[in-house]
């Protein structure tokens, strides 16, 4: 048993570790609550039972291409702003170290149900972890006229905050609280990291194929009107929490179609509120005072976009559409002509899919988190994900490294990204690296620094690197002009033409989540 500021709950002892499930960390977000800030939990009398996970939010389903590779588990009810613990130490006095983990998914998918999230290894190694549900979607990151921005962002704020009140009745300690999230979870992770509402609250962080950023509002307007559109009401947070719950998460479905990450789109995200999030976050850590001291590990794997162009073969779709995608990406990356002209002589014997993959991996990811360790005073470690699945197509895709950072590579859901055979060896190394970065702040290789070491997970277990991507991030940053080859020519398509294409291009795409 422990306690919280809102009473006592009772976990399980599951193979000598403590688990409490579906802890409350804020009132139901329905009713007068709905599109609002979170408000605290009605307190309760007694001992609340936290033996199996709470509710999860609203959310549309997987696609069934990205289903049979990605598990996303539903467990109905309202009241679904909770979080699990995992300790080996339940009670104060222990003050052990703390991971607190954000899910991905595109910030309209996932939750902290999913076996591939489990804590168990980290509290076997003396971590206390912590996963959380929040608010996704339209019901997380709409934008309407008579409601506060980013009340998904809120809510994972109320949850980091209940963690430093409440962690120390289940042995951690709120003075060494590790922010960690993969994807949307990891960009979460670093706008939170730049708050100025958080300084003091985070000691570390770890970004897993995310990099912080903040969409342009009208990009987030733009889906909400779609979905207006769809339903024949008003855009406002009013007109949509009259529509049935069930009917809103179909027309987001539908609304979200034509977003990707390969060609951008109307989308949900975070956004610039002047208040949680005052200015750029990126721009904040590395040029301001954010959390400067806080140390990073920041990393991604090495074919990431396959997860967004491997389901429902759209690669082979990219691949035929040729120049007419690469503009797209062109534009999407707001690149000249010398960028796609280095990949090509970098890569040239790669298909236009790879260059698009690499492209747009680059933009959202490498450059962006080579930046933030560049420009960091505190210690900064950088890694890549490069063993590749046993599924094919997939290679060292997005997502793929989660079963081995948690330790559940033995998991269904883990096999149905990574395929069987994953190697116990890897899985090991990059878990205890984890479990040593959270635990003292050094993963166990060089701090980033001039020669830019990057530790590379791969089958015949991790190696150091220096500058592996240099090459592909002096494309953005320098613009050298490389010398073009004979094959290589990017060639412009007609404006109409273009316009008729990537229409096509997005409906193929539709399904893809970063």
């Amino acid at each position: 048993m422990a306690r919280t500021p809102h009473g006592a709950v009772r976990g399980r002892y599951e193979r000598g570790i403590a688990v409490f499930r579906g802890i409350p960390y804020a009132a139901p977000p329905f009713g007068p609550l709905r599109f609002r800030p979170p408000e605290p939990p009605e307190p309760w009398a007694g001992v609340r039972d936290a033996g199996a996970f709470g509710p999860t939010v609203p959310k549309p389903p997987y696609s069934e291409a990205f289903a049979q590779y990605l598990s996303d588990p539903v467990v109905p009810g309202d009241d679904c702003l909770n979080l699990n613990v995992w300790t080996p130490e339940p009670g104060p006095g222990a003050r052990l170290p703390v991971l607190v983990w954000l899910h991905g998914g595109a910030l309209t998918r996932g939750s902290s149900a999913v076996p591939v999230y489990d804590g168990s290894a980290f509290a076997r190694d003396g971590v206390v972890c912590v996963s959380v549900n929040y608010r996704l979607g339209v019901e997380g990151y709409g934008l309407f006229p008579d409601a506060p921005p980013n009340p998904g962002l809120r809510d994972q704020l109320a949850a980091l905050l209940w963690v430093y009140e409440s962690i120390e009745a289940f042995g951690g300690d709120p003075g060494r609280i590790t922010l960690c999230g993969q994807s949307a979870g990891a960009i979460s992770a670093g706008v939170l990291l730049a708050a100025p509402r958080t300084q003091g609250l985070i000691r570390r962080a770890v970004l897993q194929s995310g990099a912080p950023e903040v969409l342009d509002r009208e990009k987030v307007r733009r889906m909400v009107r779609r979905m207006a559109a769809r339903l024949k009401i008003p855009a406002t947070a009013e007109a949509f929490a009259a529509v049935d719950r069930e009917l809103l998460l179909r027309t987001q479905a539908e609304a979200g179609r034509l977003s990707s990450p390969v060609l951008g789109g109307p989308a949900f995200g975070i956004v610039v509120d002047g208040d949680l999030v005052p200015g750029d976050p990126l721009k904040a850590l590395t040029e301001g005072a954010a959390a400067r001291d806080a140390e990073l590990l920041l990393g991604w794997t090495r074919d990431e976009y396959r997860l967004w162009l491997v389901p429902g073969g759209l690669l082979e779709r990219v691949d035929r559409l040729g120049a007419v995608a690469l503009a797209g990406a062109m534009a999407r990356c707001h690149a000249g002509h010398d960028v796609p002209r280095g990949y090509r002589t970098l890569r040239p014997g790669a298909g236009t899919a790879e260059i698009v993959g690499q492209m747009v991996t680059d933009h959202l990811l490498r450059v962006p988190l080579h930046r933030l360790a560049d420009a960091r005073p505190g210690a900064s470690y950088v890694y890549e994900f490069a063993w590749p699945s046993g599924l094919p197509g997939l290679g060292a895709c997005h997502a793929l490294e989660l079963g081995f950072v948690f330790g559940t590579g033995d998991a269904p859901e883990s096999k149905k990204l990574a395929g069987e055979d994953a190697p116990q060896e890897l899985c090991d190394a990059m878990h205890a690296a984890w479990v040593r970065f959270v635990t003292t702040g050094d993963p166990g290789w060089a701090a980033w620094d001039a020669r830019r070491p990057v530790r590379i997970f791969d089958d015949g277990g991790p190696g150091l690197a220096y500058g592996p991507r240099d090459a592909e991030v002096a494309l953005w940053t320098a613009a050298p002009g490389l010398p073009e080859p004979p094959h290589t020519a990017v060639p412009r398509a007609p404006g109409a033409e273009l316009a008729a294409a990537m229409r096509r291009l997005r409906r193929s795409v539709g399904a893809l989540r970063r």
